[in-house]
């Protein structure tokens, strides 16, 4: 029996990635969609393509938050284009959204089943709106696998990560709920990079949905080259489901995460303890005037099999007809 998903997203070309990489491996029970990328009118039209080219209609759709939980909407159009998803020429869907909001969706949806793993590749708002509103949910999540993050250097920001900084108090919630967690942070994103190369395998494949994947990968891979000088642009989102596919492919650490949601510079920075001064089991008290680490909440990704990770991608896509 497939493991149960439910993907949260806001495509974007990373996120079309995780889709069809996910839809191969698991019970997809649903997508939801948030703002990030694009606003959340754009991501759902985006979902619904991407399901459409690739033959997954099965899989429903819903329409989650327009705006984070408190601070204003702001977007970040460049990486992903006017659509959210521009490069590939893709017709308008004909596909209907569930009637559902994303929110209650996600909430239905796992009350009515046990054991589901969430994979949050967007801005954490749906997920976090769903464990305020309904905290009975925690107990039906088997984890959260998300990419959000990182243990250093951001990217929308100095330390803060796109993801996250979109909604700070969302990622908080999510952090804080007691829900293993498997964070894929830029740390480990960034050595997933779309060469040239790695580009052309998606087309060599020689069929329509490799065609279009290679499109979607090329023309991420030109804006992240304009804008920053690189030969390719990172496939995100689609590491934090290759960490549920195959757990070899990412070497990891446990630690506490905490989410600044107050640092003039720093709001959406996700702090990740890595100096470990703590005992099995609880924190030290009073370790040589040391401020100690707090409990683990997270295994954080650190390292990718990057050959290995391109190669599950391309054997993927070749499965799509």
């Amino acid at each position: 029996m497939l493991r149960k998903l439910i993907i949260d997203c806001d495509p974007g070309h990373d996120d079309a990635l995780a889709i069809l990489l996910a839809a191969k491996y698991f019970d997809v029970l649903g997508i939801t969609t948030v703002h990030g990328n694009q606003t959340v009118e754009k991501t759902t039209r985006n979902a619904l393509r991407i399901l459409e080219f690739s033959g997954m209609t099965h899989i429903p759709v819903a329409r989650g938050s327009e705006v984070p939980l408190i601070q204003p909407l702001v977007v970040h159009p460049f990486g992903h284009g006017e659509s959210g998803l521009d490069g590939p020429d893709l017709p308008d869907p004909v596909t209907s959204v569930d009637p559902r909001h994303g929110v209650d969706f996600l909430i239905d949806t796992l009350m009515a089943h046990e054991d589901v793993t969430l994979a949050p590749v967007g801005p954490l708002t749906n997920v976090g709106a769903a464990l305020r509103k309904e905290p009975r949910i925690r107990a039906h999540i088997r984890e959260i696998s998300l990419m959000g993050g990182a243990t250093a250097v951001g990217n929308t920001a100095p330390v803060s990560e796109l993801n996250v900084e979109c909604d700070p108090e969302a990622a908080h919630i999510v952090f804080t709920s007691g829900v293993p967690i498997k964070m894929v942070g830029l740390n480990l994103t960034r050595q997933a990079e779309a060469t040239p190369e790695r580009c052309e395998r998606f087309r060599a494949l020689g069929t329509r949905v490799g065609q279009i994947v290679f499109e979607i990968v090329s023309w991420y891979s030109g804006r992240v080259k304009l804008a920053y000088g690189l030969p390719g642009a990172s496939l995100h989102d689609a590491c934090a489901i290759a960490w549920l596919i195959d757990p070899s492919l990412i070497e990891a650490v446990t630690c506490h995460v905490g989410v600044e949601l107050h640092g003039q510079y720093t709001r959406g920075m996700t702090v990740c303890d890595l100096r470990h001064i703590t005992r099995p089991g609880a924190p030290i008290q009073g370790f040589g005037g040391v401020v100690v680490s707090e409990p683990a909440n997270a295994e954080i990704g650190m390292k990718l099999d990057v050959e290995r990770f391109f190669d599950l991608l391309v054997n993927t896509i070749a499965m799509y007809p």
